[in-house]
């Protein structure tokens, strides 16, 4: 009735719904799970809608790969769909994919696995871990984790209903974690440790010793290690890569996580795995397989080609993100911000705290002046508060770019 009072809104199908006339409006906050609602929403997300269709920032934030996937491993997923390879696959994934994963893991990281039963594949590493730790905990258990790290762990402890333990590292070792500081955060309640070397946002790499020290508290303490090496292949100076589940007495407590996204350049294919003792990658595979049921399989053949014929273009972004991080450092410490050279990943974590400024504070007053985003260390954890995690996968010249308008902004804080 036009120019009337409305009595009624339209329900679904065309029928008139029932009116409200006190407007009562859901109180929500008691419908959503505690362990969710306590859970704060991601400060990298929050940072970066901030900058979302500004085309003059120069981003140094998104951390992933600034090249396309290489053409075989794109032209290989491609050839799938047109074989019409559009089929669900083993929860497990296709075997001929966990074989080539077995043998990959076997050469880089000396350890062996049986890929009949000891590999899980996943929908990315991010499922990988979510599905371990619920595969593990019970509620109340201490996951140990070292900080600064990546933004998803304690809450990805916590929705495994999960108490998580934060154990904080230091620019003075490079970031690593140290064997006496995680002895100091053991209690009778841990039973996990979560790591990751190379670490998202540091860089940091563990040494031999202070890995064996860690693999000695786990033996000591009877903690399974959940470590997540996405970034392994990313190690500079000629240095190899060590895994601690290669270590004496951890690949029976250890599980190995592992993808594609970042040494392949594959992130939007969202493709992870798992590698663990069966009795472990089992209890994962019964949640994986409720709720993911398996990996897209059109991911899974990109993979395929990727292990088989991705190392030369691997090796060619690793010289190019080499080449950047030396760069990048030098014109930071150049420019009076103290940077330590990190061993691994794409990341510099840089200490701004001589600015007097809170690392959002300067982030932000970085986007506002100079239009260059990166992310507040305090993200990450508050042992990240007074750095700043910057993202050296970018073009070189962009990279050059940034760097100049940062030397630009700092000029201006006195």
């Amino acid at each position: 009735m036009e120019g009337g009072a409305q009595v009624g809104r339209r329900g679904s199908a065309g029928h008139e719904a029932l009116p409200n006339p006190d407007h009562e409006v859901m109180d929500y906050s008691q419908r959503i799970a505690r362990q969710v609602a306590a859970i704060p929403r991601s400060g990298i997300r929050d940072f970066f809608e901030l900058v979302l269709g500004r085309d003059d920032v120069i981003s140094l934030g998104v951390g992933e790969p600034d090249f396309a996937t290489p053409w075989n491993i794109r032209e290989a997923a491609i050839h799938s769909l047109e074989k019409g390879q559009t089929s669900y696959t083993s929860n497990l994934g296709l075997l001929s994919l966990r074989k080539l994963i077995g043998g990959y893991v076997h050469g880089f990281f000396d350890v062996e696995y049986d890929p009949a039963s000891e590999v899980l594949v996943t929908v990315g590493v991010s499922e990988a871990l979510d599905i371990a730790l619920r595969a593990l905990i019970n509620p109340g258990d201490e996951v140990l984790y070292h900080e600064p790290c990546y933004v998803s762990y304690m809450p990805s402890v916590v929705m495994a209903h999960g108490v998580a333990v934060a154990v904080a590292t230091h620019k003075r070792d490079g970031f690593s974690l140290k064997p006496e500081e995680l002895a100091k955060a053991i209690t009778p309640k841990s039973r996990v440790l979560l790591l990751n070397f190379p670490t998202n946002p540091t860089g940091a790499v563990a040494s031999n010793e202070d890995l064996a020290g860690i693999a000695k508290l786990c033996i000591e303490h009877d903690l399974i290690c959940i470590t997540d090496e996405i970034y392994s292949e990313l190690r500079y100076d000629g240095v190899k890569h060590v895994s601690i589940a290669s270590l004496p007495g951890m690949r029976e407590r250890t599980i190995l996580l592992h993808g594609f996204s970042k040494a392949f350049a594959m992130t939007g294919f969202r493709l992870g795995y798992a590698c663990a003792p069966s009795p472990l990658i089992e209890a994962m595979m019964k949640i994986h397989q409720y709720a993911m049921l398996c990996a897209p399989i059109t991911s899974q053949a990109a993979a395929i080609e990727a292990l088989e014929n991705g190392a030369e273009p691997m090796q060619r972004m690793k010289e190019s993100y080499h080449e950047r991080r030396d760069f990048f450092v030098r014109r930071l410490n150049e420019m009076g911000i103290d940077c330590h050279l990190p061993g691994g990943a794409f990341y510099v974590f840089p200490d701004v705290r001589k600015f007097g400024l809170s690392s959002k504070d300067f982030a932000m007053g970085l986007l506002e002046a100079q239009s260059v985003a990166a992310v507040p260390g305090d993200a990450f954890g508050p042992s990240g508060q007074g750095f700043l995690r910057c993202c050296y996968a970018t073009a070189f010249d962009q990279l050059q770019e940034a760097a100049d308008r940062i030397e630009k902004y700092i000029g201006t804080l006195g």
